[in-house]
C-alpha cells in the first residue's frame, strides 16, 4: 500500500482506500454534485485523450477494443469510446453481460450505438487485432477473485500484444492493497480517477491521475486534503508512488 504519491512537478497527492472513494462517491452523487453521469462523462473522455496519445505514440493499426463490465467502470470505458468514434476512430465496444448493466451504463451505451463504432460479443474477441486494449471491467469495487464472463475479458487482455490501458485500477486488483485473488489485468498504463488508490504503488505500468471534477469540499470530509494546484495546468497528470 503507498499513501502518498507525487506529480512530476513535485506536487504530493494522497492515496486514498477503496473505503474512502466510496464515500467520496457517496457525498458527490447524493450532496454535492458531481452526479455518478458528470463523473463518467469526465472518466471516459480522457480516457479516451489518453489513448489517442497513446496511439499517436505507437502509430499502431488496428482497433481500439474496449472491453467494458457492467458498472460505472465499463461505463466510463463505453464512454471513452464513443469519444474515440466521434473522433473517427474504430473502436469496437465488448460488455461483459449487457443484460446486467447499469442504468446509467445503460445510456452510455445507448449513445454510443448512435456513432460509427460498433458493439462486439466475447465470443469474436479473437477475431480483433487491436492496436489498443482499453480494460474498463471492474473498478474499485472488486470483492474477492474476478469471475465469470469479466473473468474471461480479463484473461484475454493477458494474451494480446496490444498496449492495455486501464481505467481506474487494472481490473482484478485490489484498489486497496494491490493484490489479487486471481487473474489480473497487466496494464502498461492506468488512468486512475479522483485520487490514486493506494494499491496502485504495486503495479508496474505508468499512473495518470484524472481530474473528475469533484469539490475539494468533498475530499475534506473525508478527512483527505488535495492540493489545489493538483490540476492546475491540465485536467490530468502523470504520478508516481512516492517513496
Amino acid at each position: 500500500m503507498t499513501d502518498r504519491f507525487i506529480t512530476p512537478g513535485g506536487v504530493e497527492v494522497p492515496g486514498i482506500t477503496t473505503e474512502q472513494m466510496r464515500e467520496i462517491d457517496r457525498i458527490a452523487i447524493s450532496d454535492t454534485g458531481p452526479n455518478l453521469f458528470q463523473m463518467m462523462e469526465n472518466a471516459g473522455r480522457s480516457m479516451a485523450e489518453l489513448a489517442m496519445q497513446s496511439l499517436r505514440e505507437t502509430s499502431g493499426h488496428g482497433p481500439v477494443v474496449v472491453l467494458a463490465g457492467t458498472g460505472g467502470n465499463g461505463g466510463g470505458g463505453i464512454c471513452a469510446a464513443r469519444h474515440l468514434a466521434n473522433r473517427g476512430v474504430d473502436s469496437i465496444v465488448i460488455v461483459s453481460d449487457e443484460a446486467r448493466l447499469g442504468d446509467v451504463p445503460q445510456v452510455q451505451l445507448d449513445i454510443y450505438r448512435a456513432t460509427p463504432g460498433t458493439i462486439s460479443d466475447l465470443s469474436e474477441l479473437d477475431d480483433f487485432v487491436p492496436a489498443l486494449v482499453i480494460d474498463a471491467v471492474i473498478g474499485y469495487s472488486i470483492e474477492g477473485a474476478a469471475r465469470g464472463r469479466a473473468l474471461d475479458l480479463i484473461e484475454w487482455s493477458l494474451l494480446t500484444k496490444a498496449e492495455v490501458l486501464s481505467l481506474d485500477v487494472p481490473s482484478g486488483m485490489d484498489a486497496t492493497t494491490g493484490r489479487s485473488e486471481g487473474a489480473h489485468v497487466l496494464a502498461s498504463r492506468t488512468l486512475t480517477l479522483a485520487l490514486p488508490k493506494t494499491g496502485l504503488g504495486q503495479i508496474e505500468g505508468d499512473l495518470v491521475l484524472a481530474d473528475l471534477g469533484i469539490p475539494a469540499s468533498v475530499y475534506t470530509r473525508v478527512g483527505v486534503e488535495v492540493p489545489p494546484e493538483l490540476f492546475a495546468g491540465s485536467f490530468m497528470v502523470s504520478i508516481r508512488p512516492l517513496s
